[in-house]
């Protein structure tokens, strides 16, 4: 069980390197694997801020890599992107993969309380674990220049972890997030399994009832949705975010795009307004 990151693949791509690692993670318990791509870089003492990719449901580490098109715009910013896995894998806990929605690949990137999923803790191996990781192993990583973003489940992940961490990460945006996850059947399901039925816990992990809590932010908040997104008004409920960050003055640039779907070609087609927006920030003193 090997702490240290072992790179798995590697495949260059507009001059840079999308390099896989596998590591043992203590807060999972498990073995886990992510992606970083690394720009060119022509001065070999150059750090790279970072930008933290969060998928959403059914996905892994590779989903955003070879779709999202992040990559050519990441190369020319000059930012290093981080994409984590999802989810534990490989525990073999009673139930994990009997739906889509729930265990394998539907971490939520919370810390589960309910002993049965206690190894379910994405928070943490985003918030704590692998931030420290790359710090200790990448020298040409500047960590402490960060910012998030993210889809669906991974959207809801940016948010929350971004409105508590704000002195860690410097920006936020997502496509499509799960906003208000304790008022949609993803969110509810997720959250009574996870942690329990309580439902101020619940309220920890949803943005929309953070942003009234965590609102003295430094950059826009960026949304892009996609008005024929089949999930939109039973699942994702940005507007409700919306109605919470205009309560606080909250910066909130939601952009609702006409005609686009749940899908990558939708996060393909904005993607490099969202690597540019946190270009942007994580370039301010």
């Amino acid at each position: 069980m090997d702490i240290k990151p072992t790179e798995i693949t590697c495949s260059k791509m507009f001059g840079g390197y999308n390099r896989r690692y596998r590591h043992y993670s203590p807060t999972l318990g498990c073995s886990m694997t992510f992606y970083i791509y690394f720009p060119p870089s022509s001065l070999p003492s150059n750090k790279f801020p970072v930008l933290y990719w969060l998928s959403g449901l059914t996905c892994s580490d590779e989903n955003f890599i070879i779709k999202a098109g992040a990559q050519r715009t990441a190369s020319s910013e000059g930012v290093a992107l981080i994409a984590p896995d999802t989810s534990p894998r490989g525990l073999n806990v009673e139930g994990e993969s009997d739906s889509w929605d729930f265990g394998v690949g539907a971490g939520f990137y919370l810390n589960a309380t309910q002993e049965k999923w206690k190894h379910w803790r994405m928070y943490d191996y985003v918030v704590k674990e692998l931030p420290k990781l790359l710090s200790e192993n990448f020298p040409q990583l500047d960590t402490l220049r960060a910012s998030i973003f993210g889809h669906s489940m991974g959207g809801h992940g940016a948010l929350t972890i971004y409105l508590k961490n704000l002195d860690k990460y410097k920006s936020v945006s997502a496509f499509s997030p799960i906003a208000n996850p304790v008022n949609c059947p993803w969110g509810q399901k997720a959250f009574t399994n996870y942690l329990g039925s309580n439902k101020a816990d619940w309220e920890e992990y949803d943005a929309t009832h953070l942003i009234s809590k965590f609102h003295d932010l430094s950059a826009t908040i960026l949304i892009d949705q996609g008005e024929d997104d089949e999930f939109l008004h039973g699942q994702l409920l940005p507007h409700k975010f919306e109605e919470a960050c205009r309560a606080v003055n909250a910066p909130l640039l939601l952009r609702l795009q006409p005609g686009y779907n749940h899908s990558y070609f939708f996060i393909a087609t904005f993607m490099e307004d969202h690597i540019r927006h946190h270009s942007q920030a994580l370039r301010l003193p």
